[in-house]
């Protein structure tokens, strides 16, 4: 069975930071490219972070380069999105994907709440 756990998210002051993990089982994430995606209340689900198979490459978007860090562990099957330097508007839900296009793999995880509030 393929599931992606988030975990990691809670409330944090602003100007603090959050180290989410994404586990993931049933399958080998060294093959695919592995996301943090978030949703805010009332905003559509925007891509934050990004990193392709073997760990080359990373992506992210403006709002958060220089604060969040992706990382990946194919030996753990583990995923990683550092946060640092978290704002208020970084509330929201985190959202673990998997994504393999050639096969049309797009795995979801459920989500975790970071909340970054004083």
């Amino acid at each position: 069975q393929v599931q992606l756990v988030e975990s990691g998210g809670g409330l944090v002051q602003p100007g603090g930071s959050l180290r989410l993990s994404c586990a993931a089982s049933g399958f080998t994430i060294s093959n695919y490219a592995m996301n943090w995606y978030r949703q805010a209340p009332g905003k559509e689900r925007e891509l934050v972070a990004a990193i392709t198979a073997i760990g080359i490459n990373t992506n992210y978007a403006d709002s958060v380069k220089g604060r969040f860090t992706i990382s990946r562990d194919n030996a753990k099957n583990m995923v990683y999105l550092q946060m640092n330097s978290l704002k208020p508007e970084d509330t929201a839900v985190y959202y673990c994907n998997a994504i393999r296009r050639y096969y049309n793999h797009d795995y979801w995880g459920q989500g975790t709440q970071v909340t970054v509030s004083s």
